[in-house]
C-alpha cells in the first residue's frame, strides 16, 4: 500500500485533478504464508494475479515491487514507469554482520530468516556455519521473529538475525526504531534483480495512461533495471539457482555506460560466481553477464 500511495502522489504531482481509487488484491503467496517462494513459483508470485486484474480491465495501473516481476513482461502489459529507485541494499537487522562473524568464530550458531537462496548462498560464502530458517509475512511479522528489547519472543520461533530489502524498513520509516540495521555493501552481498526499485505497469493499448504514467519514469533507474532483467532472462526467464544482479549507469557527453554485478550459486548454493561487466546499452551487458557466469558455473561444477 506504501508502494501504491507514493505512485498515486507521483501522478498526481503531474496531474492535479487526478482522481485515483486504491484496489487492493491479495495474491495466492499472501495468503499461504505457510510455503515458501520457490513453492509458489518464485519469481511472479506476488505480480502474477495482480497483472491479471490490469489485464481484465478491472484497474488501469498495477504498482510492483520490481523485484517480483517476471523476467519477461506479459503480453498486453507495459511497464510504463520506473519511479527513482531507492535503496537497494539488502540489510541485516538484529545482528550485525561483524557481531555475526564474532559469534561463529566462538562456535556458535545463530539462526537467521531470509526466504531467499540468493541471500543465504552470500552469505554462507563468507560465513560458513549460519543456520537458516524461512522467513515470510508482511514487515511486522518479520521483525516479530527478533527478541526486541521490552518485547516478546514470537510463537513460531525467534531468531538471532533477519535479512531483508534495507528500503522496506527506510519506507515504512521504521528503521529509527530498530537497534541494529546493517546495510550489506552491494559490491559484495549482490542485491536481487530490481530490487529497491517500483515497476507501474498498465495496458499497452492505453496510450492515454500509458503518457501519463510516462511522466515520472526515472530514466537512470529504467536503465539499471532493465539491463538487470535482461541478465535474468538471459539465464533463464524466471531462473531458480540463486542468483542476484545490480546495474549502476554512468551518463557521460557521448554515451551511456552500464556496470552490472551479478553473482549466481548452484541449487545447493555452494559454488558462488561473481563477475563484473560493463558496456554501452546497446552491447547489452546483462545479458553477457548472464552467459559468463553461467559458463563459469558449469565449468566448476560439471
Amino acid at each position: 500500500m506504501w508502494q501504491a500511495n507514493h505512485v498515486a502522489q507521483l501522478l498526481c504531482q503531474v496531474e492535479p485533478e487526478l482522481d485515483v481509487v486504491m484496489v487492493p488484491s491479495d495474491t495466492f503467496a499472501d495468503l499461504h504464508l505457510e510455503r515458501s517462494i520457490a513453492d509458489l513459483g518464485g519469481k511472479g508470485a506476488f505480480s502474477k494475479e495482480i497483472q491479471q486484474v490490469v489485464a481484465a480491465g478491472h484497474a488501469d495501473i498495477a504498482v510492483h515491487s520490481a523485484k517480483d516481476l517476471q523476467a519477461l513482461t506479459p503480453e498486453g502489459l507495459t511497464v510504463a514507469a520506473y519511479p527513482k529507485r531507492g535503496d537497494a541494499r539488502d540489510a541485516l537487522v538484529g545482528i550485525s554482520f561483524e557481531q555475526l562473524a564474532d559469534r561463529l568464530a566462538a562456535g556458535e550458531q545463530p539462526v537467521l530468516a531470509s526466504g531467499s537462496n540468493r541471500r543465504r548462498a552470500l552469505l554462507l560464502d563468507r560465513c560458513r556455519g549460519a543456520v537458516f530458517t524461512d522467513l515470510r509475512g508482511n514487515i511486522a511479522t518479520r521483525l516479530a521473529r527478533l527478541e526486541q528489547p521490552g518485547g516478546s519472543v514470537a510463537d513460531h520461533g525467534r531468531v538471532d538475525g533477519l535479512i531483508m530489502a534495507a528500503v522496506a524498513l527506510e519506507r515504512l520509516g521504521l528503521d529509527a526504531e530498530i537497534d541494529v540495521i546493517d546495510p550489506l555493501d552491494p559490491d559484495w552481498f549482490v542485491p536481487q534483480v530490481g530490487q529497491g526499485a517500483l515497476a507501474v505497469e498498465t495496458r499497452t493499448d492505453n496510450r492515454e495512461l500509458r503518457a501519463l504514467v510516462g511522466a515520472i519514469d526515472d530514466p537512470i533507474t529504467r536503465l539499471a533495471v532493465e539491463a538487470e532483467r535482461s541478465f535474468l532472462a538471459e539465464l533463464g526467464g524466471d531462473c531458480t539457482l540463486p542468483a542476484g544482479a545490480h546495474a549502476t549507469v554512468a551518463a557521460g557527453d557521448r554515451r551511456v555506460e552500464i556496470t552490472i554485478q551479478g553473482v549466481l550459486a548452484a541449487a545447493d548454493l555452494g559454488h558462488l560466481q561473481r563477475h563484473t561487466e560493463v558496456g554501452p546499452v546497446d552491447a547489452e551487458p546483462g545479458r553477457v553477464l548472464a552467459r559468463t557466469l553461467r559458463k563459469s558455473l558449469e565449468a566448476v561444477t560439471s
